[in-house]
């Protein structure tokens, strides 16, 4: 017997960042957004912890313990007093080291494909609280739709949306280390009094309403100059979209990955064809959210 769970890749149209706290970490007000790009987690029953995986950059995948699928299994066996004797597979899709949080969804995709496997009966609520300890976007890549994420990230409110969001991702040359980026946002605003972070009243009311074009004069990333030092390239990745006829461009998270919000589904397929001629990223994906977070297949 073996379970499939399908989860999503995420897009932050707000990420705003506090100054570094005592413990490292820093508060986050993240409104996340599920969009169309999927990872497959497959689990089966075997004599140890293994984990394979294939498709786009598999390669860069960890494939030991510190894997967050890895990390999910044992985290969930502790609780329930069992070995973490599964072999876990990863079919990627979802960019690896790009801002749209494929690790996560990878650690929230075992973790629900283990709870159904072993028929652990794990609540909701005790599922969110191992996905929180495993990392900070791993929640919302269990809930999906749209949710504001505090603390770092991991506390998380659902949010309403009132229609489909149209995008293009963008896909860079190579990889940015999520916890490189946040020191070089550290970096650059150490001399600055960085204010607490909170949530755009507009930006939410344009998720609600389902208004690209209310959205789009709404949406920033706090992280993105800190990518943008790193990665300068990516600069005119964005510059593409922009001109190609996106209603606005941004790095997804911690990056590379570029995203860019179209008013409709041909107008997002007229940015691709920019963006994959242009020669600034590697590949390019068109695909809509929200979608639901994980869900067994």
């Amino acid at each position: 017997m073996s379970v499939t769970v399908r989860v999503p890749a995420k897009v932050n149209v707000q990420l705003a960042v506090g100054a570094a706290r005592p413990d490292g970490f820093h508060d986050l007000a993240n409104v996340f957004l599920a969009v169309g790009l999927f990872d497959e987690v497959t689990v089966t029953p075997a004599a140890e912890l293994r984990i394979t995986c294939d498709g786009p950059d598999a390669a860069q995948v960890p494939l030991d313990g510190t894997n967050l699928a890895a990390r999910a299994a044992v985290a969930l066996a502790e609780r329930y007093g069992r070995t973490p004797d599964v072999h876990i597979h990863i079919a990627k899709d979802i960019p690896v080291a790009g801002g749209m949080a494929g690790g996560s969804a990878d650690g929230a995709g075992a973790l629900l494909a283990c709870d159904a496997l072993w028929g652990t009966g794990a609540s909701h609520v005790e599922l969110l609280d191992i996905c929180a300890e495993l990392g900070s976007d791993v929640p919302f890549s269990l809930v999906g739709g749209a949710a504001l994420g505090v603390g770092r990230g991991e506390k998380l409110t659902v949010l309403e949306t009132g229609g489909t969001f149209h995008w293009v991702f963008a896909m860079a040359e190579r990889g940015l280390s999520t916890p490189a980026v946040f020191r070089e946002f550290d970096r650059l605003v150490a001399d600055s009094d960085v204010p607490l972070p909170v949530a755009s009243p507009e930006l939410l009311d344009a998720l609600a309403k389902g208004d690209p074009d209310a959205l789009a004069t709404t949406v920033s990333n706090d992280l993105q100059p800190a990518a943008l030092s790193l990665f300068p390239a990516l600069a005119d990745t964005l510059a593409a979209g922009r001109a190609a006829g996106a209603l606005t461009a941004l790095v997804s998270g911690s990056g590379p990955t570029t995203a860019f919000l179209a008013r409709d589904a041909e107008a997002a397929q007229q940015v691709a064809r920019a963006l994959s001629a242009s020669g600034t990223c590697r590949a390019v994906r068109v695909t809509a959210g929200p979608v639901p977070g994980a869900r067994v297949l």
